[in-house]
């Protein structure tokens, strides 16, 4: 059944005529956008107990940072309006509303665009509320960026988004997936990315905040999202900003020793680089939405399975929907990264020469490239096992077009795709789609292609079909 969307106004019309709302507005930076869309709804009076915006500097440390400059959007920020917002509510207000008042503090920190348009229009908001129990209270916070290119629209964007943002911690939470879709009610993709939504509290402990990420991609409401190695959803440029970045793009279904060999090696030759250091280096496991889809849809207990072995391994993990790797360096490229670093197999490596998959470029491969080698860009290519043979295959091994090969000789010449010479030559036998038939078919031979600690986590807890054969056979006896 298709789910109806009501206008922004008679979304903040019916949460004003609902008796058991009632709560705060706090804005900063962007006007007070959303406490307008309640007011001219009408009947605001039944819902909003304050309405703030701290423009001055001062008086928002003041009042949310005990007097102390710090950033201002930023997360940190906003969760402590929100606490402060929540707090002073429940402790004037509780003896004043009778159990059935459900309340709630609203909070934005926003940066729109400036007069010179030079900056980056982005910002948080989320909402504190109480879903049953009182004094209970849940928090959904999210960040956007703002694409308009015009304070005023993007003050109307906003308005929209924090009204939508109201309605769907009252009307959507039981539905995360209808939740983040109503985020987007009135407004698209064109306004408005948002790139994390978290959700937290006694009432919201069953929320996977990864499986919202990867829903946000699916949606199309953002092109990728982060989860540190403890598997916490991250603002990507919180993790990326100025930073250096290895990436190595991958199923890993599950994490192999191939996959291990790939990670150690290259990063054995990252730390090589002049401007290398340990604080200042990230290195993410990415894996595009292509590879979580099964029949169209994302087989969620898969997609998680996956994300822990990594984590349990140390890694960071993004989720993305670029398939061309020119799009996924522009990506990056856009946090103002100090060297991107991506890793790239042999039979990978061939495609990113067929001209094919650039067809829909006006220049052709020569556009890609020029975008996929960027100043500070480099490509690390592993090599691959000649079945036939036996032999290792180098990129220089290749056999490419006559008209590509200068270009590859170019790029070989610059410095900037360089050979991974280190690799196991031992592991490079180990081919994905065999190791998850060989986990399914309890062939043991499995068990000698992934690291100890993977091999322990999917025999004891089932993962990836492994048993389940086992558990046929025991059927049909």
């Amino acid at each position: 059944m298709e789910r109806e969307i009501q206008s922004t106004k008679s979304k903040a019309l019916n949460i004003n005529l609902d008796k058991t709302i009632y709560g705060t507005l706090a804005e900063i930076g962007g006007g007070q956008e959303v406490a307008r869309a309640f007011f001219q709804a009408g009947g605001a009076s039944g819902t909003i107990a304050k309405s703030i915006s701290a423009y001055n500097k001062t008086f928002s440390d003041h009042l949310y940072n005990e007097g102390k400059p710090d950033r201002y959007v930023s997360e940190e920020r906003l969760h402590k309006m929100l606490h402060y917002e929540y707090d002073e509510l429940i402790n004037l207000l509780r003896h004043q509303h009778d159990s059935e008042t459900r309340f709630f503090a609203f909070a934005n920190t926003v940066e729109t665009i400036n007069f010179a348009k030079t900056n980056d229009s982005h910002g948080w908001l989320g909402v504190k509320f109480e879903m049953q129990e009182r004094g209970k209270a849940s928090e959904v916070v999210i960040h956007v960026n703002l694409k308009e290119n015009d304070t005023l629209l993007q003050q109307y964007t906003l308005g929209t988004l924090g009204v939508n943002l109201i309605w769907a911690c009252f009307h959507c939470i039981e539905s995360p997936n209808t939740f983040l879709q109503s985020l987007m009610d009135n407004l698209d993709t064109d306004r408005i990315e948002v790139t994390m939504v978290r959700m937290c509290g006694p009432d919201l402990a069953w929320v996977d905040n990864r499986l919202l990420g990867v829903q946000l991609v699916k949606n199309g409401m953002t092109n990728a999202t982060i989860f540190d190695r403890n598997g916490e959803v991250r603002q990507p440029s919180d993790m990326l900003y100025k930073k250096n970045v290895l990436a190595i793009r991958g199923r890993f279904r599950p994490i192999s020793y191939l996959g291990l060999d790939m990670l150690k090696t290259s990063y054995s030759i990252f730390k090589s680089d002049p401007e290398y250091s340990r604080d200042s280096t990230i290195a993410l496991c990415e894996i595009t939405l292509n590879n979580l889809l099964h029949e169209g849809e994302i087989d969620e207990r898969d997609f998680l399975d996956r994300v822990n072995l990594l984590n349990a391994m140390g890694q960071n993990v993004m989720i993305s929907n670029f398939r061309e790797y020119y799009k996924l360096v522009s990506y990056f490229s856009a946090f103002k990264i100090k060297k991107l670093r991506i890793v790239i197999g042999i039979p990978t490596f061939r495609k990113v020469f067929d001209k094919q998959y650039y067809q829909n470029l006006k220049g052709g491969i020569l556009e890609a490239f020029g975008r996929l080698f960027p100043a500070n860009t480099k490509l690390y290519i592993y090599p691959e096992l000649e079945k036939e043979t036996g032999k290792c295959i180098h990129s220089e091994d290749l056999v490419l077009p006559p008209d590509i090969a200068p270009l590859y000789q170019y790029l070989k010449a610059n410095r900037k795709v360089l050979e991974i010479m280190g690799a196991n030559k031992s592991r490079l036998h180990i081919q994905p789609h065999d190791l998850i038939e060989k986990i399914k078919n309890n062939d043991a031979e499995w068990e000698s292609m992934v690291p100890n600690f993977a091999c322990e986590m999917i025999k004891q807890r089932k993962l990836f079909g492994y048993g389940n054969n086992n558990l046929q056979n025991e059927n049909m006896q």
